[in-house]
């Protein structure tokens, strides 16, 4: 049985000042990871952090932890995941779009490894709006029972909200342009075991 802890959050000043010193895990989408990350960051999306514990424990075993994302809040799931398993994590408030407005580096892969994508906040937002419009265009002009569909949506926005969940968000990532061909989660997987 382990001990839960409590992960920290950091700010990009203390995170950048003991960089060096972390284990960085980004918990993006591997598109996501691919547009650009802290130095150094291992990418383990968030659906894959239960079945990574192991490695990450390792990783813990050598040094401490930060994870990111693009604004906090899937890194915070992530360092709660982790901390419920007794792995003490950091995460870095803001995350990776708060280093790079503090001028922080980013790195990158080379220009052909990857291609634009959108962060998955904004890819949620898009579907969500072009639904909600759908149901009530097709409210309008088919039969009034398409807007149940934008009420559907309006209704998963708000258990979304509640919840600090998105289910929208899990299926988004799946999609094949946020699971990019260079996906590498056991090269990932290496890199936090130490090999």
């Amino acid at each position: 049985m382990t001990t839960p802890v409590t992960p920290d959050t950091l700010t990009v000043a203390q995170a950048a000042a003991r960089l060096d010193g972390f284990a960085v895990i980004d918990v993006r989408t591997p598109a996501e990871y691919g547009t650009g990350h802290l130095p150094g960051a291992v990418n383990v999306p968030l659906d894959q952090v239960k079945r990574a514990l192991p490695e990450i424990r390792q990783a813990a075993g050598r040094g401490d932890l930060l994870v990111v994302c693009a604004s906090g809040a899937r890194s915070e799931k992530a360092s709660g995941i982790i901390a419920a398993a007794g792995v003490p994590a950091a995460t870095l408030a803001g995350g990776t779009n708060a280093w790079a407005a503090e001028g922080q580096n980013l790195e990158r892969p080379a220009a052909c490894d990857t291609r634009a994508v959108w962060g998955m906040e904004r890819q949620v937002r898009f579907t969500a709006g072009i639904l909600v419009l759908l149901g009530l265009v097709l409210g309008l002009l088919v039969h009034p029972a398409f807007q149940l569909l934008s009420a559907a949506i309006a209704g998963g926005l708000v258990f979304s909200a509640l919840t600090d969940t998105c289910g929208m968000a899990v299926v988004l990532g799946k999609l094949p342009h946020n699971r990019p061909r260079g996906t590498n989660l056991e090269g990932a997987l290496a890199a936090l075991r130490g090999n």
